[in-house]
């Protein structure tokens, strides 16, 4: 068992920020429970490559960090936990992300920053060197989807998680429609002890 306090690294989506609901919310919560030294929500570059780099240090500023992923970030995420043994939430996570931007190449927009920048072909190389297989120790992993993701079909993640702990539920969106309510089994799933958040989120 490790002997490293409980941690959590949220990784957020494609021109997503630390600003963005899931992510304040969680923020919000840890802070109010003194549990904000616990978290991490590094606010990513747009490369991939980049993108990595900052959360690798972020694990090793850590130790061994759960791994909380949205849409993109559950890309990321689960190329970080086959990399380093680490368990991952996974939320309406991005599967084989570099084979969706045909026709997106070109200027986009962070849409918490207002930053303007370019994708290009070489953010899609750098994605498709992320790619990995589906895991293989399932129990690190749990994934949640709602079927009314506008942004991404859920089945393509309840394909590849399959062998994963799934809680797939009607409706929502890509945004995940009542995270606020989860949070405590986002916890759970952390290893932060009950008596620090039971009863108070």
């Amino acid at each position: 068992m490790s002997s490293c306090p409980p941690s959590i690294l949220y990784i957020h989506g494609l021109n997503s920020s630390p600003l963005s609901q899931k992510a304040s919310r969680l923020s919000v919560a840890l802070e109010g429970l003194g549990l904000a030294d616990h978290l991490r929500v590094p606010a990513l570059h747009h490369h991939p490559r980049q993108a990595i780099a900052q959360l690798e240090a972020c694990i090793a500023e850590l130790g061994r960090p759960v791994l909380v992923g949205s849409s993109l970030g559950g890309y990321y995420a689960t190329h970080l936990a086959e990399r380093h043994g680490l368990k991952a939430l996974l939320i309406n996570p991005a599967v084989t992300p570099h084979r969706r931007f045909d026709g997106y190449l070109g200027p986009q927009t962070n849409l918490y920053s207002g930053e303007v920048w370019e994708l290009t072909k070489d953010h899609v190389a750098a994605l498709a060197e992320l790619e990995t297989a589906p895991p293989q120790d399932a129990g690190r992993y749990q994934v949640w989807l709602q079927t009314g993701d506008e942004t991404l079909d859920y089945r393509d993640a309840e394909r590849f998680y399959r062998g994963c702990a799934l809680r797939i539920q009607a409706g929502g969106d890509h945004g995940f429609q009542g995270f606020d309510e989860r949070l405590p089994a986002l916890l759970a799933f952390a290893g932060f002890d009950p008596q620090t958040w039971l009863g108070r989120l």
